[in-house]
């Protein structure tokens, strides 16, 4: 039997092909570009998954893919993009999946911070802006300075801006109106403190805390982010106070089941929600939660895919492996990519270094001031996630990619 994958992130194809494998199905890989999976197909034998290519953004197409493949038992997403259709499609397929209304106001950015302001679980609500020069009135009417400008529907960082004063808002509603936005501009307040990600797994109301992610941004008004590590260590008090918290924060956004990607502000009042993503965190996320708690956590992806349970819930976990931090390696300018210099000079730094490429020598780069501008990332691992991420980060300062100017 067959369990699809519509499209994915670029990263973790193996370990869902082996977590299909493990409950007695076939992974297939459902894309319409196959270059974003370009390092996972070439480290993959052949045999471990199958690929259909097919122009995911079709939606009948991609019906009609599903319904030629043998014994289809379940459809996974791993995407922010395609996590509507998918939920869409098991519906009408009759496969298991979330309730796609459900689906639909998670990726509504701001209909889930409305929702948490009415519940007591947001200080502020989020007010729709339009972009341009008439849409600063209403920021500094209701929401005040400093503020966050977000997409609605916004992926990968793209459409997002801090501003701390208003030649600072008047310029970013001036990109904002000059960029195709996915969803609607709106504002909401800027959240003093660190960044961290919740990575949760959840079942019919019972969320499981399965551990919190550091993340560190671009110091620059446009959103990058550069680095992560995991497990970030919290006193038992203060990890079980956010587990709490992101239970009652996906109930209310009205995600029952699978995985969850938190990303909140840890506020001197405590922690406050930037966004939900219903899906396992992006770039190496899904690696380092398998190595660092000792399981293959796409079994869970399974699992709920076929509408049982996930087992994952109910594992222990605590002390299995050691810590890992990752930092992006961005192009520093627009153009063609040509290779980078320092990957040799990885293997001589602590943390058994590891160079996980998201770009290949050949291909043009247009934007830089996102993560689209990412060339590849290096992971290293400690004993805490303070040493890894220290570790990965000055490993990958001597990684630099070589830039020509696009023809």
């Amino acid at each position: 039997m067959t369990i699809a994958a519509l499209e994915s992130l670029s990263f973790g194809l193996g370990r869902m092909a082996e977590a299909a494998a493990e409950s007695g199905h076939r992974l297939c890989l459902l894309t319409g570009d196959r270059s974003v999976y370009r390092h996972e197909l070439a480290v993959l034998p052949p045999e471990a998954l199958d690929v259909v290519d097919v122009d995911t953004d079709d939606r009948e197409a991609v019906r009609r893919a599903l319904t030629a493949l043998p014994s289809l038992a379940g459809l996974i997403n791993t995407t922010d993009t395609w996590s509507v259709p998918a939920a869409e499609l098991a519906a009408e397929l009759g496969l298991p999946g979330p309730d796609p209304e459900a689906v639909r106001l998670l990726r509504d950015k701001r209909r889930v911070r409305e929702a948490l302001h009415a519940r007591g679980l947001s200080r502020s609500t989020a007010v729709a802006v339009e972009p341009g020069p008439e849409g600063a009135e209403a920021v500094l009417r209701t929401v005040g300075l400093p503020a966050v400008l977000k997409d609605s529907a916004g992926t990968s960082s793209r459409g997002v801006w801090i501003v701390h004063d208003e030649e600072a808002l008047h310029r970013a509603l001036a990109e904002a109106g000059q960029q195709p936005l996915k969803g609607g501009l709106f504002a909401e307040s800027f959240l003093a403190g660190p960044l961290y990600s919740a990575e949760t797994l959840s079942w019919e109301g019972t969320t499981r805390l399965l551990g919190v992610l550091s993340r560190q941004t671009s110091r620059s008004a446009v959103v990058r982010e550069e680095v992560a590590a995991f497990p970030v260590a919290l006193p038992d008090g203060e990890r079980d106070g956010i587990e709490a918290w992101v239970g009652q924060v996906l109930e209310v956004a009205g995600h029952r089941r699978g995985f969850a990607h938190v990303e909140f502000i840890l506020t001197a009042e405590g922690p406050e929600l930037v966004e939900i993503n219903r899906r396992i965190g992006g770039a190496l996320v899904g690696e380092v939660l398998c190595r660092t708690l000792g399981t293959n956590v796409y079994t869970a992806m399974m699992d709920e895919a076929l509408g049982r349970r996930p087992r994952l819930l109910d594992t222990p976990l605590d002390g299995q492996g050691p810590a890992y931090g990752f930092v992006l390696v961005y192009a520093d300018r627009p153009g063609v990519l040509k290779g980078w210099h320092g990957l040799g000079e990885l293997a001589a730094f602590p943390g058994s270094v590891e160079w996980y490429p998201v770009r290949e020598p050949g291909e043009a780069l247009a934007h830089v001031g996102d993560q689209r501008g990412c060339t590849g990332m290096v992971l290293a691992e400690a004993p805490t996630a303070e040493l890894a991420q220290h570790r990965a980060w000055s490993a990958a300062v001597r990684v630099r990619p070589v830039i020509a100017d696009t023809p």
